[in-house]
């Protein structure tokens, strides 16, 4: 996949947001009724620093930290139906105001200046962060920007959405989720994201592919991702143990939901407990 024809490809994705072209959809099932609801937190946007957007829960009161990284060419209102979902579920959200997070670097820049303000006398963010949960996720480039990330140990699980080829899967320190959409002919899950499952050996892993979606599917709210989404990062960033069960245990409700046409979990991941 060269690099111009990924540019060129990832661009009309942008272009295809502007537009309003709906993503292909999916099935309503049990985690997308649960999980892809808007969460309890009345949602506040607003600059971080000069190269951040953070979507956050209105009044603060101490939340765990998404890092976001966005596809080639778009930026952080590409997403932004996706961002201000996680930000009702309580998590305050550090984009990248870049096209082009595929190193991580961007990215853990959010986290940092977050750690920071969390110790600012006066700063908004003074005592509101839990520094020790911080998520990484991201689309396409940013879904590779989320695995390189993933490589600090200030990140503790990370979402590669339909990523892209940056950074090592061997090298995540926490659990990570890979996404794939079953038609994206852009990231094809069969040669560009299962191998990256799968050699992320040293952590529980799983890999979950939406049926019927495509490269354009996370564009927007999420799609059908967001549920699943959601459910991850409340259950490792927030402790939340109604999430267990969508991803643990011999009852694992991904592996029987209808709308993901491929679930696999790794020999750690099986090993979590379920419910």
């Amino acid at each position: 996949m060269g690099a111009l024809r990924t540019r060129t490809l990832l661009s009309g994705m942008v272009a295809l947001a502007t537009v309003g072209v709906t993503p292909a959809a999916s099935a309503t099932t049990e985690i997308a009724d649960e999980w892809g609801k808007p969460g309890p937190y009345a949602v506040t946007v607003e600059a971080l620093d000069g190269t951040h957007t953070v979507y956050r829960p209105s009044r603060l009161e101490r939340h765990p930290v998404i890092l976001w990284g966005n596809g080639t060419g778009a930026n952080p209102k590409t997403y932004d139906g996706l961002l201000r979902h996680l930000a009702s579920h309580g998590f305050v959200v550090a984009a990248a105001d870049t096209p082009n997070a595929g190193s991580g670097t961007e990215m853990l820049a959010g986290a940092t200046t977050l750690i920071a303000e969390n110790s600012r006398p006066g700063s908004r963010y003074q005592g509101k962060i839990d520094t020790a949960h911080i998520g990484a996720t991201g689309h396409s480039q940013g879904g590779g920007g989320a695995i390189a990330a993933g490589a600090d140990s200030r990140v503790t699980t990370t979402i590669p959405i339909e990523p892209g080829p940056q950074g090592l899967a061997s090298a995540l320190k926490g659990p990570s989720f890979f996404l794939g959409g079953q038609f994206d002919t852009i990231v094809i899950p069969a040669l560009l994201v299962i191998p990256r499952y799968r050699a992320a050996e040293q952590i529980p892993a799983i890999y979950g592919e939406l049926g019927n979606a495509t490269h354009f599917t996370p564009v927007g709210d999420g799609g059908g991702f967001r549920g699943a989404i959601t459910a991850w990062f409340r259950f490792w960033l927030s402790g939340d143990e109604r999430a267990r069960a969508v991803f643990f245990g011999a009852s694992c409700g991904l592996c029987r939901d209808g709308a993901w046409s491929d679930v696999q979990r790794n020999a750690k991941a099986l090993a979590v407990p379920g419910a």
